[in-house]
């Protein structure tokens, strides 16, 4: 049985007071139903009408009107440095997300697109940090598949 339920999220800087947090990663911030367990190890159900990527700083709205704010999890991350307009061309050719910094990129740890980068030039460092990356080309964020344009599903 779960602590707490929410059918909604609250984005990042619409509501303010969470009495809980719960931590998690990139993938673990792209769900519609599932069961966390908040930073006080409280349970709660998130069973939302659509699949939804969550961003750090939103929030789940509770049933009784109360707040559990969503913090980005540390994770394995390639921090990359070096050309980055020609390095984001490659890795969004390659549909990765992709964190963009003053500076530098961050990637999740994939060794192979690692080592592509540096073959490029890229300085490619091993990190432990939040991955926070950009939305989609049409301002939905991230899907399960690859669509596109006119076939991407209206919301």
């Amino acid at each position: 049985m779960a602590d707490y339920t929410t059918q909604s999220i609250a984005k990042a800087g619409t509501w303010a007071d969470a009495i809980e947090t719960c931590v998690l990663t990139y993938e673990e911030r792209f769900l519609r139903r599932k069961v966390l367990t908040t930073a006080r190890q409280k349970r709660i159900l998130v069973d939302l009408a659509h699949t939804t990527s969550l961003d750090h700083g939103d929030a789940f709205v509770l049933a009784d009107g109360r707040f559990v704010e969503i913090i980005a999890a540390k994770e394995p991350l390639l921090q990359i440095t070096g050309d980055l307009v020609q390095l984001a061309w490659h890795i969004g050719n390659r549909h990765t997300p992709c964190q963009i910094e003053d500076g530098r990129l961050l990637i999740q740890n994939d060794p192979v697109i690692g080592h592509m980068l540096e073959h490029l030039g890229a300085s490619v460092k091993e990190v432990l940090e939040p991955f926070t990356p950009e939305g989609g080309a049409y301002g939905h964020g991230r899907t399960h598949s690859h669509e596109h344009g006119a076939t991407a599903h209206a919301h």
